[in-house]
């Protein structure tokens, strides 16, 4: 498995599968499998130590066909990461943006966050984040101004609180904010599906932790 297709760009002069040029629903739908595949792999094996021939070879098309449809390994993991990330900034701002009292938002902000928790999308977010300082990529910038936002919007999220009076007023919000999101995002290196408790359950004992303990006044 290799190591250096993170920054190779396409597509060649020549395509080795002409079928990847046939009709706009073939197109799409082989794009859809090379994604699922490459999601397979990263979560198997990790993004670094998957090629583009991997996925290529679990694809069933040629390593050429690949550029057909992204032109490296870090769109791919870009393709696969965006969507997760305009969910929970979506669901964090419509939070911010409610009626609820500033308990609630908190219970609820971190419920959108441990809903939509993955490991896999932890670690490719991490991943992305080790090769994002060596490429210039429109998408990659895309996405790094979506996470600043979304972090951007918790610490909003603890100030409303705190100037509410519901949280601790002298706490500094973004040491509250990165505290939470560390201690949710934490779990990707523990969190088994099959022998840990169900994310409804885990997101209750990690609310508690800081309704009780850590942000909340009173």
């Amino acid at each position: 498995m290799g190591k250096d297709d993170a920054g190779e760009t396409g597509p060649p002069k020549r395509h080795g599968n002409g079928s990847l040029r046939s009709t706009t629903q073939f197109g799409m739908k082989r794009r859809e499998i090379i994604l699922k595949r490459a999601g397979e792999l990263f979560e198997r094996d990790g993004f670094a130590d998957t090629s583009l021939q991997d996925i290529a070879d679990a694809a069933g098309i040629a390593r050429e066909g690949i550029y057909y449809y992204f032109k490296n390994k870090t769109q791919i993991l870009l393709e696969l990461i965006m969507p997760v990330s305009q969910s929970l900034l979506a669901g964090l701002q419509a939070l911010l943006d409610s009626d609820a009292d500033s308990v609630d938002k908190l219970r609820a902000a971190m419920r959108n966050h441990l809903g939509a928790f993955n490991p896999d999308y932890i670690e490719m977010t991490l991943a992305l984040r080790n090769v994002y300082s060596e490429q210039e990529d429109e998408k990659l910038a895309e996405l790094n101004a979506l996470w600043k936002d979304y972090e951007k919007s918790w610490v909003d999220l603890i100030i409303q609180g705190q100037e509410r009076g519901g949280f601790v007023g002298d706490l500094d919000p973004k040491i509250v904010a990165f505290g939470i999101l560390g201690m949710c995002n934490w779990m990707s290196r523990w969190y088994d599906p099959d022998r840990s408790a169900t994310i409804d359950e885990i997101s209750d004992i990690f609310y508690r932790l800081v309704a009780d303990k850590f942000a909340l006044a009173g």
